[in-house]
């Protein structure tokens, strides 16, 4: 029994050592507008970032896997980072440093008709209830396909003015080149949540990927799915078009984790275009 006990002793210290080692996240440096991949061991049931409280699942290795996203908004500095069990008391904490996007300014001029566009109470309504819902299935895996094969026009996270004016906003997804009527296809794998014309953001499909991811595409001029559909990574879900507010046929399409815009970049490698001299045609953008 004298020789046991110091055996129960180190053994309890390896198993605490190990459960410390599986709290983690990824990257290890986010910047402003990136997903931070939080991984924690199944005791933890949530984890807390500057205010916001995000669900933990259950992940192939053993441990558990949330998706915090740092917005855009948010100030560089130092924060805290917490996991909580299931009471929502905290089990671990780190420090996590954010860093700086640097994120650029664009201007988008628009006609009057379209800057009169603007989402009816039933768009709002339907998007909120949409990011808001977080389902337990996990349908995604990366890598993540491109929905079209076209350049970037318009970057995430840019502030956006309107025919040179501030506009309080920033852009919350990507602007992918594209020709009108040319297959847009999902990123991943998912259920398809909405697929209907909406004022501001005219023809729209919205995929819930599971787990806190979802995905939404804009301006669309055809639907190939419908609400209740499960796609899979590169199924057809629409055609490029330029309905709602657009100044010409492109894809618009945003990456949300737990609710909140991220920057696709961080998941799906895309190329900008090429910058265009004076005489050329302005790049199409959703405004």
């Amino acid at each position: 029994m004298v020789i046991l006990k110091p055996m129960r002793w180190w053994f309890a210290l390896l198993a605490a050592t190990s459960w410390a080692e599986s709290y983690s996240i990824e990257p290890q440096r986010p910047v402003q507008g990136q997903v931070l991949k939080v991984f924690a061991p199944p005791q933890a049931g949530s984890a807390r970032l500057n205010g916001k409280t995000i669900r933990l699942f259950p992940h192939s290795d053993g441990r558990s896997l949330g998706l915090m996203p740092i917005g855009v908004l948010t100030k560089p500095g130092r924060y805290t980072l917490e996991w909580l069990d299931g009471t929502g008391g905290p089990v671990h904490q780190e420090a996590i440093t954010i860093a700086d996007a640097h994120f650029k300014k664009q201007n988008v001029t628009l006609s009057k008709a379209l800057l009169k566009l603007h989402a009816t109470p039933d768009e709002r309504e339907a998007i909120a209830a949409f990011l808001k819902n977080v389902s337990a299935v996990r349908y995604w895996q990366e890598p993540f396909v491109a929905p079209v094969a076209g350049c970037i026009t318009s970057p995430f996270g840019v502030t956006r003015l309107h025919n040179g004016r501030p506009t309080g906003d920033y852009h919350a997804g990507l602007d992918q080149r594209g020709a009108f009527g040319s297959p847009v296809h999902a990123v991943a794998g998912g259920i398809v949540r909405i697929a209907q014309p909406f004022e501001l953001r005219g023809g729209t499909v919205a995929l819930d990927h599971g787990q806190g991811l979802a995905s939404i595409y804009l301006h669309l001029s055809r639907f190939a799915v419908k609400p209740g559909d499960e796609v899979k990574p590169g199924d057809v879900i629409g055609y490029v078009g330029s309905s709602g507010r657009s100044t010409g046929p492109h894809l618009h399409w945003t990456l949300y984790a737990n609710g909140d815009p991220v920057n696709p970049l961080q998941w799906i490698s895309l190329k900008p275009c090429p910058v265009q001299t004076p005489k050329r045609r302005a790049p199409r953008v959703s405004p």
